[in-house]
């Protein structure tokens, strides 16, 4: 005889399986802890991206208004020539559109610029402003990473050890350095160096001298010999800030007591050190970088005018002897731009670098 079948009990709810609600429970929450993380930091790069457009626009603006306030040269006296008649100056500026109000001048300026991505044309060479600076943008690209390499590569191992070997006389010896190297200005160091080392006028005829750059892609060797000075002329006021940071920063770090709690588990100093030391004491020394890669790409004004070198630096040196100032408008522009886009990189990079950053 069939035994009839308890519905009740068939539709009970089944027990869960020791630590399922509790997995679930887990992953779920980290579902959400990960979807409110993303979240947040995607408005805060919205944010971000917004205040970096309304600061190119201050920048922008006070560049038109620094250059009509401050003594200057006249542009299109500049561009008539010596010899130039008040009626030909007056018909080149009517050509510029330096009779119009300086307001009206900045709202054709950002017009083009917004609509077309059109930075003027050059008042002193009558070149595209955009063309020319994207042709030379490699050039301060060579500039800028060289020596980035060289004081990360250098910097950070002298701050390190100098933290380790505190107190040391090679602690003493390093740090003495990077005092030197902070204070010496960058166009003493590189016309020392020139001096020493370059192959037209050096005591030591080993690298290229001023004005001896020439692309990569035509002659290698050449272009590598021609950067070396400019890259260590560069990197060395960086390379001893960023190891006197270093070292700060770890000796500092390493006094904390997430250091003690390491140790006092039996880890290896080499691995303390390494592994949860240097990780906290280098979060400032990226947002530092990021800030000074962004000024470099910008244009290395003193290497560049010092070597020769053509790129956005030396652009912007000569615009400024020049008076021309759709050309500095635009160098002024990359630079604040490239600052920009470092200072947002680092900040998002440091949600990375250190989890008790939140945004």
């Amino acid at each position: 005889m069939t035994q009839p079948i308890n519905n009740e009990a068939s539709n009970a709810p089944r027990p869960n399986r020791p630590g399922g609600g509790l997995r679930s429970s887990a992953a779920d929450y980290a579902r959400t802890a990960k979807g409110v993380l993303f979240s947040s930091m995607f408005r805060y790069i919205v944010r971000r991206v917004i205040w970096g457009i309304l600061m190119l626009l201050v920048v922008s603006a006070l560049t038109f208004v620094i250059f009509y306030l401050l003594p200057a040269g006249d542009p299109a006296a500049i561009r008539a020539g010596r010899y130039a008649t008040p009626a030909r100056i007056a018909q080149i500026r009517h050509q510029l559109g330096l009779d119009r109000p300086v307001y009206y001048q900045y709202w054709v300026y950002m017009k083009a610029l917004v609509v077309h991505f059109d930075f003027g044309t050059s008042f002193k060479t009558n070149l595209p402003v955009g063309g020319e600076i994207f042709r030379r943008l490699p050039v301060t690209f060579s500039v800028a990473i060289g020596a980035v390499i060289i004081w990360v590569a250098i910097g950070i191992p002298v701050g390190i050890i100098s933290a380790i070997k505190r107190r040391s006389w090679l602690d003493r010896v390093t740090m003495g350095g990077s005092l030197v190297a902070i204070s010496a200005p960058v166009y003493w160091l590189g016309l020392i160096a020139l001096f020493l080392f370059s192959k037209d006028v050096g005591v030591i005829k080993v690298f290229g001298g001023s004005g001896s750059y020439v692309p990569f892609f035509q002659d290698p060797g050449a272009w590598f010999s021609s950067l070396i000075l400019p890259w260590f002329v560069l990197a060395a006021a960086f390379t001893a800030f960023y190891a006197r940071m270093v070292r700060g920063n770890l000796i500092e770090t390493m006094n904390e007591d997430f250091i003690r709690t390491a140790r006092a588990k039996g880890l290896s100093e080499r691995r303390v050190v390494f592994r949860h030391g240097l990780r906290a004491a280098l979060t400032p020394v990226v947002t530092m970088a990021g800030l000074d890669i962004g000024t470099l790409l910008g244009g290395a004004v003193l290497t560049e005018t010092v070597f020769n070198i053509p790129g956005i630096g030396r652009l912007a040196y000569d615009s400024i002897i020049g008076s021309d100032l759709p050309m500095i408008q635009g160098t002024v522009l990359f630079g604040a731009f490239f600052i920009i886009s470092a200072n947002l990189i680092v900040d998002v990079l440091y949600a990375f670098l250190d989890p008790r950053v939140r945004y």
